[in-house]
């Protein structure tokens, strides 16, 4: 795919295609290499989300009096963050767009969220809607940054990808139900079984390096609501946001909230496809 990286991305892939390519060839060593060059990636996919839970990590070890709220200092810096990212070319103007995307959705569902209790923001802050500061649609962000990076720099296709307009439709049931669940029945476990049936043949396949792997799209998606749930872990911890359980000390979040980032993995990858529409794998 031609434009599969920025210029920036375009640059570090061919210096570092010119240091590897020189490494000792063998099954160890291609071993080695790719498992060295899929943590990398991960780690670039990965770089808006890292920035942001490093500052948040950080600032609940250490916040000096400098007249402005954590919050508030977190959202500057979210914004901050994203607009080097583009002048900088690390990240796409469509994948900016579609990351503002996720921010209007996580929003949406943080105003409401924090309305009937089920998470709380402890901290003071100037820059909120209805009580939620605005930095927490950006957590959502991180998501759809990572999301549509992987895309481009594993250079992803698929195996027997379920129609879009399906995956939509679900990705919409899924977020109604975020909402109706307070009041309605919980439809969660319907909406496990869509999601299986849909993507039960489904696979992914990537390029980390010299070769091009594969994976069942029901075990990436749980992967990435299980690093999700470790990220919350250390967000809660840190009191970005708490739950009501753990307002007087911090305590695991509940395996439960798995689930829902399970479900959040299919409006997520929804989203992503306005920007990169599923490739077909072609054998080669």
């Amino acid at each position: 795919m031609a434009n599969r990286f920025t210029s920036v991305e375009a640059a570090i892939d061919h210096a570092a295609h010119g240091i590897l390519a020189r490494m000792p060839r063998g099954r160890l060593a291609d071993g080695f290499v790719e498992f060295l060059v899929f943590g990398c990636k991960q780690a670039w996919a990965c770089l808006f989300g890292g920035l942001m839970l490093g500052m948040i990590l950080v600032s609940r070890l250490w916040w000096p009096d400098i007249g402005i709220h954590r919050y508030d200092f977190w959202f500057v810096a979210a914004l901050a963050i994203q607009a080097a990212m583009i002048v900088f070319k690390l990240e796409t103007l469509e994948e900016a767009r579609v990351i503002l995307i996720f921010h209007i959705v996580g929003t949406g569902m943080e105003i409401f969220k924090t309305a009937v209790g089920s998470w709380i923001y402890p901290d003071d802050a100037l820059i909120r809607i209805a009580g939620v500061p605005l930095f927490s649609g950006f957590m959502y962000a991180c998501v759809g940054s990572y999301m549509a990076r992987i895309q481009r720099i594993f250079d992803i296709t698929f195996t027997r990808y379920p129609p879009v307009w399906i995956t939509a439709v679900v990705a919409v049931a899924i977020y109604v139900n975020f909402f109706t669940h307070h009041y309605l029945f919980d439809f969660r476990w319907l909406l496990f079984a869509a999601i299986a049936l849909l993507y039960a043949r489904s696979w992914m396949h990537y390029r980390v390096f010299r070769f091009r792997h594969r994976m069942p799209m029901l075990l990436a998606f749980l992967l990435v609501a299980l690093f999700i749930w470790i990220a919350e872990n250390i967000g809660t911890w840190s009191r970005a946001w708490i739950y009501p359980d753990q307002a007087d000390g911090w305590s695991m979040v509940s395996w439960s909230k798995l689930g829902s980032w399970y479900l959040l993995m299919m409006i997520s990858v929804v989203l992503v496809t306005l920007v990169h529409p599923p490739r077909r794998y072609v054998p080669t």
